[in-house]
């Protein structure tokens, strides 16, 4: 059935609330996962909510933290997630960021004793919708091993990027480094789905099309080489300049098992007129119809935001094994 996102953004709301969760910070992950779900991205959207609030019902993850920011040089910001989700911290680093990159030009937010960033190209759309340049890096538990090696160093470790279009919305990169987001083998798991051949080996070294087998395993890192290089690159501004565990020692986001994950996130903005003059929106711009005037071509970010202007005039659909995470009462109907 198709539900509005009002509707489904107040069950998550209550749902996360009823499982330990301060209602701000419950209002805060629910506008992420829903607008995640809208954007057509369900492995980061309503079907982490298991994994959520069991986590925070165990206190693996403090659903009543409140991050704290520190400013320690201009232009820099150190947030402390208090081992809560990662969502309102990374809302208060969207909310100070662009009076700090305008009067310096470039600003960035380190986050540590993190959580699951989500769909981080959500992050950086709000910053270039302030007419911003935004990057941001996070990484995961392990869950990718080094190129030519066997044992997981790396998590899915994502990159996110976005810039402003004059009189357009933003164009938007988010990508993980892994052949695809690891949400994807968990949806699919979680369906009881198989998946492709080439986007995780099992616990043996093998390709498999088994999800279960898969999520036991490690991920395929995306263009081989290439892409285990840019998750030691994320690896190291996620972690090691920010003070989060490394991938290695961060506990599963799957399950309510272990200590926090005390994850990282790097989040650097940059006003593009500082760095580029006054003409750099504009040649942003061009470079965007560019693109865009190639027949078949389309610019990063489209798929997703027109998914989500459809969905909140028409709603979403919701599988019921989805919705019952939300209302469990369905699940008795």
């Amino acid at each position: 059935m198709t539900y509005s996102l009002d509707d489904i953004r107040r069950w998550t709301t209550e749902t996360l609330i009823s499982s330990k969760v301060r209602a701000d910070n419950a209002a805060s992950v629910a506008e992420a996962l829903v607008a995640a779900e809208a954007s057509g991205q369900g492995g980061h959207g309503l079907r982490r909510i298991p994994a959520y609030t069991a986590q925070a019902r165990a206190g693996k993850v403090d659903g009543f933290a409140t991050p704290m920011a520190e400013t320690v040089r201009p232009g820099v910001l150190r947030i402390d997630a208090g081992l809560g989700f990662a969502y309102p911290a990374l809302d208060l680093a969207v909310s100070k960021l662009p009076a700090m990159a305008r009067e310096y030009g470039i600003a960035a937010a380190s986050i540590f004793r993190s959580h699951h960033a989500g769909v981080m190209g959500l992050a950086v759309e709000r910053l270039a919708d302030q007419g911003l340049v935004a990057l941001m890096v996070a990484h995961a538990p392990a869950c990718m091993a080094p190129w030519g090696g066997r044992k997981p160093v790396f998590g899915t470790n994502p990159v996110a990027f976005a810039a402003p279009v004059i009189g357009e919305e933003p164009m938007v990169i988010d990508l993980a480094l892994s052949k695809v987001a690891r949400g994807k083998v968990m949806a699919a798991r979680q369906k009881g789905e198989a998946i492709p051949d080439d986007w995780a080996l099992d616990i043996d070294g093998q390709p498999t099309t088994d999800a279960a087998r898969a999520m036991a395993g490690t991920m395929m890192p995306l263009g081989g080489a290439k892409g285990a290089a840019l998750a030691l690159m994320v690896e190291t501004m996620a972690t090691a300049m920010t003070g989060a565990n490394f991938s290695t020692e961060a506990s599963s986001l799957f399950d309510d098992k272990g200590p926090a994950p005390a994850l990282g996130q790097m989040l650097i903005v940059i006003d593009p007129e500082a760095t580029g003059g006054v003409r750099a929106l504009a040649r942003i711009a061009a470079l965007a119809r560019t693109i865009e005037d190639e027949p078949g071509a389309r610019l990063p970010g489209r798929r997703g935001q027109g998914l989500r202007a459809k969905a909140l005039k028409e709603g979403i659909e919701i599988a019921p094994e989805v919705l019952a995470m939300i209302r469990p009462e369905t699940a008795q109907a």
